[in-house]
This record gives structure tokens, C-alpha cells and sequence, in this order.
């Protein structure tokens, strides 16, 4: 006999337009799917829900293009409402579903671990990074300093794939290739254990070795394993860190405040539902200029204040902090991240050349 969240999972595929409908009410229905920017229902097409059965797959499966997230509806659901216990997300859908809520401390809401569930294979993720080579002297070294990022001490959650398996989506050319060289990242738990991976694939110019750029695919940047509510961390947090989206935010960062306790998220949908360590009180977020960004800071702000911690905002001067980086200089973001800091922080953390 199915559990519960699988008999809601089938049901909401059965219903999955009026689904996208209610939660991605800014996406728009494209053939047989329903398209969107992502779980946080930012407008844009990244993010896939396909609406009726088909040889691939039953309906209400959805992915990520941009993350190369996965997962059924309960997923989605989870994601968009900033979900971390999967109780939540079970009574919202029954609730969606006009279904009866299950008497507090049933066996229904016993019957699946009471986390989200994880997208992708958190095993296949500690396998790939064990099988991964240190970032010293790769072209992953390579092209992280290509795009200004040289202060790489310290940052042993990063490694190197020479040939990283990549899966085509449908938004790639027939011809794509399945294994690129990729940059990898270690995402982890609030205890430090390996959780999944991040992949940046990676290409490297016929003309120019040391020409290093995002391999030529429809989705360079893609995350596997359990990632909601983790991240790739640098440092111990005590009462204060730094948390943003990209991995190439958060290390340029690093490069003025290499101190400083920081967690990369992966994309706007996982910084909304980021952990908290339980001794936080100071949280910077490394915001991008974009509707995406704007969403998962509000959604920081709704979750933080309750618990007692100060939300405090980075603002780039263009889109992210990475163009900041290499538009201007490490003294000049320096300055203007100087201006943001709380007075102890920019003399504790805060290096200036």
C-alpha cells in the first residue's frame, strides 16, 4: 500500500495544471507543460512541470533547468512555501487537495521522514565528490581566477571532474556532449556532513588553454543530492555569517573578508529555505539585483525576525558581486561593502590592500 505522501503526490499529478495555477500563477501553460522562472514563482522559463502522462514520465514531474533540481509536486510545493518539515507540506496540499487533515501525531504523518524529501541521490553526490580531484592547478583553479576569484586558501569543499557526467535536457542541442570537465562543490549540513554536490561545467578554448569559460549548455550550473535548507560553506559560524545565492558571489566576497564565516545556497529558491545555525544572530545576505533575489530576501526576512536574528543586506553596485569584482577591483568592493557592514564586523572581518 502507498504512504500518504505518495497517494498526495499521485493525486496532485492528476491535478497538475490546477497546481501550477495556484503556486506559479506567474508562469503560463506551453503544450504540455507548464513553464516558469522558478519554485519561487519568479517569472521566466527555467523551471518545467510537465502537466499529462507522457513516456517520460507520469505528470506533475518538474525540473530545473537552471538549478537541475527535480522532484514531484510535494517538492515544488515545499520550495515555494519555504517548507522545512514535510507535515507542512502535507497539510498544505490536503489543504489545496480539500482533503481532511490527519489527526495530530497520526501514523500518516509518521509514515515518511518528517524532512523534505531529497532531490536526487545524496549518495551519488558523496560519490562523485570522493571521486573528484583537489582544485590546486585544474583548469576549475583556472577559471575561478579567471573571473577574479584568486583567494583560495581554505576552500577544501571545492574539487575538480575532469569528465563530469552531463545530462541533456530537453532545451539542449540534439548533439550536446554528456561528460564536460566541472568545477564541484561540497554542499553540507549544519553538521558538516556531505548533503550533495553543485557541478559548474566548464569548457576550455581550442585556441587559448587558459581561455576557460561555463561549458556551452542549456544548463551549466546544476546541483544534485539533498540540497533544501544546506549550502557550501566556508567557515565556522559563531553569531554572524554571510549567505547568498551563487558560489561566485559568495568567493568574491571572500576575496575582501576571507574571515568571514559565509554559506553559498546554490539559487535563490535554497537561500530563501536556508538552515540557521543555532548560534546566529547577524545575517548578511549577498542579495542579486534581480525579482529572484528580492523574493528569497523577503522570504529571509519572514523566517529571521521571528527567531531573534538581524537580517542585514549586501547590495551589489550591477547585477551580483562577482561583476562588482571584476568590473571595478577588490579595493573598490571593499569600499563599498565597507559602507554595509555593521562598524565590529567591517574591523573584524573586513581586509583592505
Amino acid at each position: 500500500m502507498e504512504n500518504p505522501a505518495t497517494q498526495l503526490a499521485h493525486r496532485l499529478g492528476r491535478n497538475a495544471e490546477a497546481v501550477c495555477r495556484h503556486y506559479l500563477g506567474n508562469g503560463c501553460r506551453e503544450g504540455r507543460y507548464w513553464l516558469v522562472g522558478n519554485a519561487q514563482n519568479v517569472p521566466g522559463r527555467s523551471l518545467y512541470v510537465r502537466l499529462i502522462d507522457m513516456e517520460k514520465g507520469p505528470a506533475g514531474k518538474w525540473t530545473d533547468a537552471a538549478t537541475g533540481e527535480h522532484g514531484d509536486l510535494l517538492d515544488l510545493i515545499a520550495l515555494n512555501q519555504g517548507h522545512h518539515r514535510l507535515r507542512d507540506t502535507l497539510d498544505e496540499a490536503r489543504r489545496f487537495m480539500r482533503l481532511p487533515l490527519p489527526a495530530s501525531g497520526s501514523a500518516q504523518n509518521r509514515q515518511r521522514s518528517t524532512s523534505i524529501a531529497a532531490v536526487g541521490s545524496a549518495d551519488s553526490a558523496r560519490r562523485l565528490f570522493a571521486a573528484s580531484k583537489p582544485l590546486g592547478g585544474t583548469i576549475a583553479e583556472t577559471y575561478l581566477r579567471n573571473r577574479g576569484i584568486t583567494h583560495l586558501s581554505g576552500c577544501d569543499t571545492l574539487r575538480f571532474h575532469p569528465h563530469c557526467y552531463y545530462r541533456p535536457s530537453k532545451d539542449d542541442a540534439p548533439d550536446t556532449r554528456t561528460a564536460w570537465p566541472a568545477l564541484i562543490a561540497a554542499v553540507t549540513d549544519l553538521r558538516g556532513q556531505l548533503t550533495g554536490v553543485h557541478r559548474t561545467f566548464l569548457r576550455v578554448s581550442s585556441e587559448n588553454p587558459a581561455h576557460i569559460t561555463k561549458a556551452p549548455v542549456a544548463s551549466p550550473r546544476r546541483a544534485m543530492g539533498n540540497i533544501l535548507g544546506h549550502g557550501i560553506r566556508f567557515g565556522s559560524v559563531d553569531d554572524v555569517m554571510i549567505a547568498g545565492e551563487g558560489l561566485e558571489t559568495i568567493l568574491s566576497l571572500r576575496e575582501i573578508m576571507p574571515s568571514m564565516p559565509m554559506t553559498a545556497a546554490t539559487s535563490s529558491a535554497h537561500l530563501a529555505a536556508i538552515a540557521f545555525p543555532p548560534t546566529l544572530k547577524h545575517l548578511y545576505v549577498a542579495r542579486d539585483k534581480d525579482a529572484a533575489g528580492d523574493a528569497a530576501l523577503a522570504t529571509l526576512v519572514e523566517r529571521a525576525h521571528p527567531l531573534g536574528i538581524d537580517v542585514i543586506v549586501l547590495s551589489p553596485q550591477l547585477c551580483d558581486f562577482n561583476d562588482d569584482l571584476r568590473a571595478f577591483s577588490p579595493t573598490r568592493l571593499a569600499a563599498d561593502i565597507a559602507a554595509q557592514l555593521r562598524p565590529e564586523d567591517q574591523s573584524h572581518f573586513l581586509e583592505r590592500s
